[in-house]
């Protein structure tokens, strides 16, 4: 065997295939990667070949062997130490590294005893690719090649490799439309590019940001301070601080829109708890509310919540910009002594919770390791919603007063499954099976609010608390605009779809006697000057592109991620101006302030994000730091 003449491209191969399969056997045994059908097994089982075939082919361009075999030992062993660092880091946060990870150095001199209990002898399997390499090298003889030959080949291995890229792109794209556009979970992106080009993607995502920051200063939001300072509204004075001391709890309505409420589906009702919710005279109930996120979703009704600010165009801030100063609605009232956490039966990393609340100050996140999952209790994209508020109402039994608590629900999450013991109506009938299990989940999202009021009255909370709840996005896409137009009974155009982006919000204080219905067009942006007036905490020297919904100088004009908007008087979609009310088409020259005035707010929004601005901002103020303005 030492004697026989090997192919030229053996050590190649040899690279190439035991990183491959060991790559593969890790995501097995090393992760906890949930895998759903076969697509799924053969993205992951394909998705390490296509970087690993550029990366060791660039071996082909060595002209000696003794030079591609050092090149090939020295990948070998860098993909090798990536591979394991995510191994042992996966070990003890049951996550994947990411550039801002590395450079959190001041956390490393508590991670020691950690890091050191999560390294075990037979670890040393995880450089098994290096090793068999090494012992290759040392054994075989390889064949020389010419030099016509060697480009030939070459040529034909880098096609293959591109080719193989592009299947592995498509895939994924199939199997996760919008993969690199909504990056929200690094699971996702490890599952469906593969852990070597997660890397790279992570190190574009954050160089590219950070680019932005570098080049950012100060007088660049000297517009914006100008802008936001001329739009600010006074609030309303009875209802300022009229929740002022009580515990805040924040219920995000995962997938609900306003169109279900105080409607029947085939004669059932669909939402009979939140419908007597609107007629309750400790409720503040809001038909015209708008969910203004992008491509994050729910993480960006999240950060509309806590920042008044406008989610980003393309990506989501959560998983692009958590490392940002910002002055979150958490970081005040934890200013005013409230303990302040996020419940949510998920794992901590999706949508890049777990850093992104770090930034937004939070306390404390309470993710699917805080809560126990007995058999039954899981559907869909994790716990059902029943279980979850009665552990989590069980939580706050136990903290300390007053506490800001955000609950992020889950069972009303497409593809809207629900076990049958669950499903307290009939499926819908219409052409798309979505739209038709919608119903069932949302009629379950109701029972499991009715049980959250109902908890929170047995463990004595109710009385000193305010209970906030919004609905976080659409659940139903333009993909089933003939579904919705059956059930609707008129066809969907623009002017319609852009009524079908409301969502509930509504604000129960108990013992309030201040319940109404509340008509002002608003949206997500207005949630946290509102809930701080509500709180009695000031605001007025944020920076905040919402406003009080009480306020009377409220201006009704609600702005979409996507530059629609909503005003009392005309909706501006499908760059077609309608007339609000009747959704007559109306001339283009209604709507022209109203464009030119959303595109700028955007803009600004935008600029505070990528540049990092509120890093030049002093909100206990109102002035940009090294002015006096």
């Amino acid at each position: 065997m030492v004697n026989k003449k090997w192919p030229k491209h053996t050590i190649l191969a040899i690279a190439i295939i035991t990183t491959w399969l060991k790559t593969y056997i890790v995501y097995q045994i090393g992760f906890s990667i949930t895998i759903d059908n076969v697509r799924q097994e053969a993205i992951l089982f394909l998705s390490p070949l296509s970087l690993l075939l550029f990366l060791y082919g660039l071996s082909l361009f060595f002209q000696k062997q003794k030079n591609k075999n050092r090149y090939l030992l020295a990948m070998t062993l860098v993909t090798s130490i990536i591979l394991y660092s995510n191994v042992a880091f996966y070990r003890f946060f049951s996550d994947f590294i990411t550039l801002p990870v590395l450079f959190q150095t001041d956390n490393f001199g508590d991670l020691g005893s950690s890091a050191a209990a999560s390294v075990y002898p037979t670890d040393i399997l995880y450089f098994s690719d290096f090793i068999l390499l090494l012992a290759a090298v040392k054994l075989l003889q390889i064949k020389e090649e010419n030099k016509e030959s060697r480009k030939r080949h070459r040529k034909a291995y880098f096609v293959l490799s591109g080719a193989i890229l592009f299947l592995n792109l498509g895939l994924a794209e199939a199997e996760r439309p919008q993969l690199l556009t909504r990056s929200f979970d690094r699971e996702m992106l490890v599952k469906n590019l593969g852990m070597y080009n997660y890397h790279l993607y992570d190190i574009y995502v954050q160089s590219k940001s950070q680019a932005q920051r570098a080049f950012a200063d100060g007088s660049e939001l000297t517009d914006v301070h100008n802008y936001v300072r001329a739009n600010q509204v006074e609030p309303s004075e009875e209802m300022l601080g009229i929740a002022e001391g009580k515990n805040l709890i924040v219920v995000t309505l995962e997938s609900m829109q306003t169109f279900t409420l105080n409607q029947e589906m085939n004669g059932q009702t669909i939402t009979p708890f939140l419908n007597s919710l609107t007629e309750d005279e400790d409720t503040v109930y809001f038909p015209n509310f708008y969910h203004q996120t992008g491509l994050g979703k729910t993480s960006d009704s999240e950060f509309l919540l806590e920042n008044s600010l406008y989610p980003l165009s393309g990506g989501a801030v959560f998983f692009t910009h958590g490392g940002n100063t910002y002055n979150s609605m958490a970081e005040k009232l934890g200013n005013q002594g409230y303990a302040t956490n996020v419940q949510h039966a998920n794992n901590k990393s999706f949508w890049n919770r777990d850093m992104m609340y770090e930034s937004l100050g939070i306390d404390e996140f309470l993710d699917i390791q805080s809560y126990s999952v007995e058999e039954g209790q899981s559907v869909n994209w994790g716990m059902k919603d029943i279980p979850f508020f009665e552990q989590s109402v069980a939580h706050m039994a136990e903290m300390p007063q007053p506490f800001y608590s955000r609950l992020i629900t889950l069972t009303n999450h497409h593809p809207f499954t629900l076990d049958d013991e669950d499903k307290l109506i009939d499926e819908f009938d219409s052409n798309s099976g979505t739209l038709n299990r919608f119903f069932q989940t949302t009629r379950y999202l109701d029972e499991a609010v009715k049980v959250l009021f109902d908890d929170l009255k047995e463990q004595g909370l109710y009385e000193n608390s305010i209970i906030v709840m919004y609905g976080d996005h659409y659940g139903i896409s333009e993909n089933h605009n003939d579904a919705m137009a059956q059930y609707l009974g008129k066809e969907i155009t623009p002017y319609e779809s852009a009524q079908l982006q409301r969502v509930p919000f509504f604000v129960h204080i108990p013992g309030s006697g201040q319940g109404h219905v509340n008509d002002k067009i608003s949206g997500q942006v207005d949630l946290r000057p509102t809930i701080l007036n509500l709180m009695g905490v000031e605001s007025d020297t944020d920076m905040q592109f919402g406003s009080d919904l009480f306020s009377e100088e409220h201006e009704e004009f609600t702005i979409f991620r996507d530059g629609r908007y909503v005003t009392d008087d005309y909706v501006f979609a499908g760059n077609t101006c309608y007339e609000n009310g009747t959704g007559a088409e109306i001339s283009q020259e209604y709507c022209a302030p109203f464009s030119e005035r959303a595109l700028a707010e955007l803009n600004y929004s935008e600029r505070i994000i990528n540049g990092d601005l509120l890093r030049f901002y002093d909100e206990e103020t109102g002035h940009l730091l090294g002015t006096e303005q």
